[in-house]
C-alpha cells in the first residue's frame, strides 16, 4: 500500500490542500428516496495525493466528482457549500471560466471510455483537440505533444496509434488515451471515475500503476471513485467511505482498510470476496455429468482484401471439460482468452468448426436451430449487462412469462411460477407489474436469473453475470446464486475475470489464455500453488492482493 508524506520546502507538514470541499450539499428532485444526493460533505484533497472516494451505487461519490468539475444536469445543482480549487470556489464561477479550467487545472477520467471518446475522429485527434481549444502546443509542436503523450501512458507505436479510431482499440487502450486527453495540459487535480471497473485484472493493474506513476512524477492531487476496496488497498492514501449521499467515515488507507470505524465501512468490507478459495464441500458421489465438452474449437477469420490481410483468430482452441449437477465450474482470464466465445457456444449463439458437446448424453454440436430450439429452454444464460438483455418495453411478469408459455404452459402456470421464482430472487412480489428501468443494478442481476430459472434449467451458464454490481450487491447475488443452485440442483458454468469471485463460487476452475485452457484444478490448488506463469501472473496482478478483508472487520 503506497504512502506519502506531505510536507513543504522547510519540512512541515502541507496545511494547504489543493481541493478543499466544505458542506457541500446537492438537492435531489422531489419524489425521490431521498432528499439529497450529496449532503454536507466535506474532504480534502493535497497535491502528490491520493484520495479514494467508496461506497455503493447512489452514494453521491460520482455525484460530488461531476460537481467538482462543473458538469451536473441542470436539475441537479449544489444548494450549499464550496468548492476550492486552489484558493478559488469553483461554485461561484461562469460556466466560461469552468470551460477553460476544464483540462487546464483539472482534468476527468471518465468509467466508459468508448461512450466517452468520439467515434468519428482519430485518438490523436481528441487528444489534440483538448490543447487546440485552449491555444496550447501551436504548430508541430502540438504533433510532438500527442506522441509523446501517447508513449508516456505505455501506448505501443505511437506515431501508428494516433491514427486509430477508438473502436479498434482494446478497452486498456481506450482507457490509456483518456489518461493521455486527461494530462495533456498537466492540470494540478486529476479524478478518476471508476477507470478500471471493467477491466481484466493485468489491464487494471497496468492502470493503476499508470495513475501511481503520474501521480507522483508531476506531483498532481488524484480524486479516485472506486466500489473495488482491492483498488483502494493499491493506491489509497486516504479513504472516504460515502454511504446514501453521506460522508460517513474517513482517514488513512491504512486506518480505514485495517480498522474500519463505521459500521457501513465494516459492511462494505465484510462483502469483499476473499482471493482464498472457501471451504466447500466436496460434491456427494460421482454424479453423471450434465454437460460434457471433448476437444471444442471455434475460429474466427476476417475475409482479408486489398489493402488487409486475412486474419485468422483461434478463440476456442482444443478445450475440454465437464460438469455435473450441482457443480460450479469456473472459467476465468483475460479478455480475449476464449471464456465467452465457449459460452456462445454451449448455447449455440454461434458455429463451432470441431468438437463435441455432449448435453445430457446427446451430442448438440452438429443439431441445427430448429432441432436444438426444444433443448434450449434446459440450457439457459445469465447475461452480464441485465438492463441490455431485459427488454425496457416489457414487464417484469412478461419477461418470466414470455419463455415458458412459448414451450407450452398455460399463462396461468406461468404467472404462479414467475411469481414463486420473484420470491426465490428474494424480489417484492410488486416487481411483477413493473419495468426494468424502475429496479437497481443488482435487482435486474436478479431478474435476470429468476427469467434463467423460468425454464426450470439443468445448466446456467452465467456470463460476468456480476462484474459490474457494488461489492455488497455482489456478495448478495453470488450468494443467491449458490442457494439456488443447491436448492434445484442446477449445474452452473461461471465465466469471470475477478478471481476473488471466482474463488468463492467455484468448485473447479479453468484458466484460460489465448483460447487454450493453461490450468485447470480446484479454486485451493490453483491459488495456492499455480503451476503455469499465466496462472501465476492472474493472481500477481489482482489488486490489494496483500490485504485481509477478513482481518479489517474481526479488528
Amino acid at each position: 500500500m503506497t504512502q506519502h508524506t506531505f510536507r513543504d520546502a522547510d519540512g512541515q507538514a502541507e496545511k494547504t490542500p489543493l481541493l478543499s470541499i466544505r458542506n457541500l450539499s446537492i438537492a435531489l428532485p422531489r419524489g425521490g428516496d431521498r432528499a439529497y444526493a450529496v449532503q454536507d460533505v466535506s474532504y480534502d484533497i493535497r497535491a502528490g495525493e491520493i484520495l479514494c472516494i467508496v461506497g455503493e451505487s447512489g452514494s453521491g461519490k460520482s455525484m460530488s466528482a461531476n460537481a467538482i468539475m462543473g458538469l451536473l444536469p441542470d436539475y441537479l445543482q449544489p444548494q450549499r457549500g464550496r468548492i476550492m480549487l486552489d484558493g478559488l470556489d469553483l461554485l461561484a464561477q461562469d460556466e466560461a471560466t469552468l470551460r477553460h479550467m476544464r483540462g487546464r487545472d483539472m482534468a476527468m477520467i471518465f468509467q466508459e471510455p468508448l461512450s466517452a471518446l468520439n467515434p468519428l475522429l482519430t485518438v490523436g485527434e481528441q487528444i489534440s483537440e483538448v490543447m487546440r481549444v485552449h491555444d496550447a502546443y501551436p504548430g508541430e509542436a502540438r504533433e510532438r505533444r500527442v506522441l509523446e503523450l501517447l508513449e508516456f501512458v505505455g501506448l505501443p507505436d505511437p506515431a501508428g496509434i494516433r491514427h486509430a479510431w477508438p473502436f479498434r482499440l482494446s478497452g486498456g487502450q481506450r482507457q490509456r488515451v483518456m489518461i493521455a486527453m486527461a494530462l495533456a495540459l498537466e492540470p494540478k487535480l486529476l479524478i478518476a471515475d471508476e477507470p478500471t471497473t471493467a477491466l481484466d485484472v493485468t489491464t487494471q493493474a497496468q492502470i493503476l500503476a499508470l495513475i501511481a506513476r503520474i501521480q507522483r512524477e508531476k506531483g498532481m492531487g488524484v480524486m479516485f471513485v472506486t466500489h473495488d476496496f482491492g483498488v483502494v488497498a493499491e493506491i489509497a492514501d486516504r479513504v472516504a467511505v460515502m454511504e446514501k449521499g453521506v460522508l460517513v467515515e474517513q482517514g488513512t488507507a491504512e486506518q480505514v482498510l485495517n480498522r474500519p470505524q463505521h459500521a457501513y465501512t465494516r459492511r462494505l468490507i465484510g462483502a469483499v470476496p476473499r482471493h482464498r478459495a472457501a471451504v466447500r464441500e466436496p460434491l456427494s458421489g460421482a454424479p453423471a455429468p450434465v454437460l460434457q465438452v471433448d476437444r471444442l474449437n471455434k475460429i474466427y477469420a476476417s475475409a482479408g482484401g486489398w489493402f488487409a490481410r486475412k486474419r485468422v483468430v483461434h478463440a476456442v482452441n482444443d478445450v475440454s471439460f465437464s460438469v455435473s449437477r450441482g457443480q460450479t465450474l469456473g472459467i476465468v482470464g483475460e479478455s480475449g482468452s476464449g471464456k465467452s466465445t465457449i459460452g456462445k457456444c454451449l448455447l449455440k449463439l454461434t458455429d463451432i468448426d470441431s468438437g463435441r458437446m455432449l448435453f445430457d448424453g446427446h451430442d448438440i454440436a452438429p443439431l441445427s436451430e430448429g432441432q436444438f430450439r426444444p433443448m434450449r429452454q434446459s440450457i439457459q444464460m445469465i447475461f452480464q449487462d441485465p438492463f441490455a438483455s431485459l427488454n425496457p418495453r416489457h414487464t417484469v411478469g412478461r419477461i418470466l412469462c414470455d419463455g415458458p408459455m412459448a414451450n407450452g404452459v398455460s399463462r396461468r402456470q406461468a404467472e404462479s411460477r414467475a411469481r414463486e421464482l420473484l420470491q426465490l430472487v428474494e424480489l417484492d412480489p410488486s416487481a411483477f407489474d413493473r419495468y426494468p428501468s424502475e429496479f437497481s443494478g443488482g435487482q435486474r442481476q436478479r431478474i435476470g436469473i429468476a427469467r434463467a430459472l423460468a425454464m426450470e434449467p439443468q445448466l446456467i451458464v452465467a456470463d460476468e453475470s456480476v462484474s459490474a454490481l457494488d461489492v455488497s450487491v455482489q456478495a448478495q447475488v453470488l450468494k443467491l446464486l449458490r442457494d439456488v443452485q443447491q436448492r434445484l440442483q442446477i449445474a452452473l458454468i461461471f465465466i469471470t475475470h475477478d478471481l476473488r469471485v471466482a474463488a468463492q463460487i467455484c468448485d473447479h476452475l479453468l484458466v484460460m489464455h489465448r483460447g487454450r485452457v493453461v490450468e485447470q484444478g480446484p479454486p485451493g490448488q490453483i491459488f495456492d500453488a499455480p503451476q503455469d506463469p499465466y496462472t501465476r501472473a492472474l493472481i500477481a496482478a489482482m489488486p490489494g492482493r496483500d490485504w485481509d478483508p477478513a482481518a479489517a472487520v474481526l479488528a
